[in-house]
């Protein structure tokens, strides 16, 4: 029996200072299922009140858990991951429900999910010091490496419990306290159920913290309060510019994965087959609701009829609707309002001169897989991004004019090349202007392990191993006079 079958009353309620506590805010929210529309639960919005209360616990908690042993932080992290593997259905349920993940998306953000969890947990054990060489004599120069204090998550709505988890597990393992705001379309997968599972793990009362409500209300208050170093953003480009002003008016440090437009590029020597799947793959997983998808598809003119030919009849095959359903690839956008953006989106397009080649239609929050071929670069579509299951393919007359237009927008994340010649696949992926590019490959791809961030529009900062535990500490020199000076000047 799943959680929601039980009414579990966390999933109506903050999680602040150790203790389920209403929401004392004014406004009362309703936490949708975006395929049937169903009502899963209702809960009170979080004030500023709450914030502060919860940025308080944080602050407090975070004294004592970074002077805890490694072994006990290691041990609450190996815990979670335990809990996480019996909970597995249960989980992967609450994804299906609340974010409308189809099986397919839900097993794998749950899998990604997991590995975070147990990198994090190695992270106690990698949190380095130096001892340096002084010119002064009797001098010992330490850098010593912390905790930054109190870390604030602003969490997304995709990959609620993945892209929320990049940030937790990694903070807390590292002696952080945490305070989660999780989207409002998915408080339970980017929050709540976060919080449940640490605090069955045992971790100490005030180290982890969620407050729900949304950002028009709260979230400026959020980002700007005195107590979080660090503000931990994923989401659109529009909303972490403002995270990033603000937060630099307060000189907070940030950490913004944003918005994509994301391209793959297929060279005349590809094995189109296997780039077609590829493409089907990393353009429609999730309903194509990833910072990471693929928007554009650049295809050398050599090959782009037989290309396009292969990935509108694999797209054909894909199974939509009921997300629940194993075979499923494509269910329901998170809202009906963006299943209306993306139509009126396909009718510009096809306005502009694109073919509609398939798809076009929707019912209800289902839009049907969605083939737009003949796009032309200076066309307002190409330069948006989707976050949809809309696929805009585009023809290049050679290599050099496939870099240009995979580098033609102001956004920078991920991307793709595909070419029989790996050397030569290298080579092009360094032309390319964005944080990721993965040869033979589609662009959707996150390892715990690897650094993970954008360039330009998509971001600042990385995420993933090492380079979340740069993000999330902080290093301080500390020198020792072993023996006493003697100053110029001074009797």
């Amino acid at each position: 029996m799943t959680l929601m079958e039980t009414e579990h009353t966390t999933w109506t309620k903050q999680f602040i200072n150790g203790e389920w506590v209403e929401g004392s805010g004014e406004k009362i929210v309703e936490n949708k299922n975006p395929y049937t529309g169903e009502v899963i639960a209702t809960w009170r919005s979080s004030n500023k009140e709450d914030i502060d209360q919860a940025y308080e616990a944080a602050q407090k908690s975070s004294v004592k858990w970074k002077k805890s042993l490694p072994a006990v932080k290691e041990g609450i992290l190996r815990k979670v991951s335990a809990l996480m593997v019996e909970r597995k259905e249960e989980i992967v349920k609450l994804l299906i429900t609340e974010s409308g993940s189809t099986r397919i998306k839900a097993e794998a953000e749950f899998a990604s999910a997991k590995r975070i969890v147990d990198e994090a947990a190695s992270f106690p054990y990698r949190m380095k010091g130096e001892i340096l060489p002084s010119n002064t004599p009797g001098k010992e120069n330490r850098v010593v490496r912390e905790p930054k204090g109190v870390i604030g998550v602003i969490g997304p709505w995709n990959f609620p419990l993945h892209l929320c988890l990049r940030s937790v597990a990694p903070a807390i393992a590292l002696g952080n306290g945490v305070v989660i705001k999780p989207a409002s379309d998915t408080p339970i997968t980017a929050g709540w159920l976060i919080a449940d599972l640490f605090e069955q793990a045992g971790l100490p009362e005030g180290v982890l913290n969620v407050v729900a409500g949304s950002g028009s209300e709260i979230g400026d208050y959020f980002v700007a309060h005195p107590v979080p170093k660090v503000i931990s953003f994923t989401g659109s480009t529009k909303v972490g510019q403002g995270i990033g002003k603000l937060a630099g008016e307060h000189l907070k440090e940030t950490a913004l994965e944003l918005g994509g437009n994301n391209a793959m590029v297929v060279l005349e020597d590809a094995d189109i087959e296997r780039a077609a799947a590829s493409a089907v793959f990393g353009k429609f997983l999730h309903q194509g609701q990833i910072c990471m998808a693929l928007n554009r598809i650049i295809v050398h003119a050599d090959i782009y009829d037989t290309f396009v030919e292969s990935f509108v009849a694999k797209t054909k095959k894909i199974q939509t609707g009921d997300p629940a359903d194993a075979q499923t690839l494509v269910g329901p956008l998170i809202r009906e309002k963006e299943v209306e953006r993306l139509l009126d989106l396909i009718k510009g397009a096809k306005a502009e001169g694109a073919r509609l080649l398939l798809g076009g239609t929707s019912k209800g929050s289902v839009l049907e897989p969605t083939v737009l071929a003949d796009v032309k670069p200076e066309q307002h579509i190409v330069q948006q991004e989707l976050f949809g299951p809309v696929a805009v393919l585009m023809k290049a007359k050679d290599e050099q004019e496939a870099v240009r237009l995979a580098n033609d927008t102001p956004y920078g994340l991920s991307g793709s090349v595909f070419t029989g010649n790996l050397d030569r696949g290298y080579q092009v992926a360094q032309q390319i202007e964005s944080g990721m590019v993965h040869v033979n490959d589609q662009s959707v791809n996150d390892e715990a392990h690897v650094m993970f961030g954008g360039e330009k529009s998509s971001g600042i900062g990385r995420f993933g191993g090492d380079w979340a535990i740069e993000k999330f500490t902080r290093t301080r020199w500390i020198s020792i006079q072993h023996q006493y000076r003697d100053y110029p000047g001074v009797q």
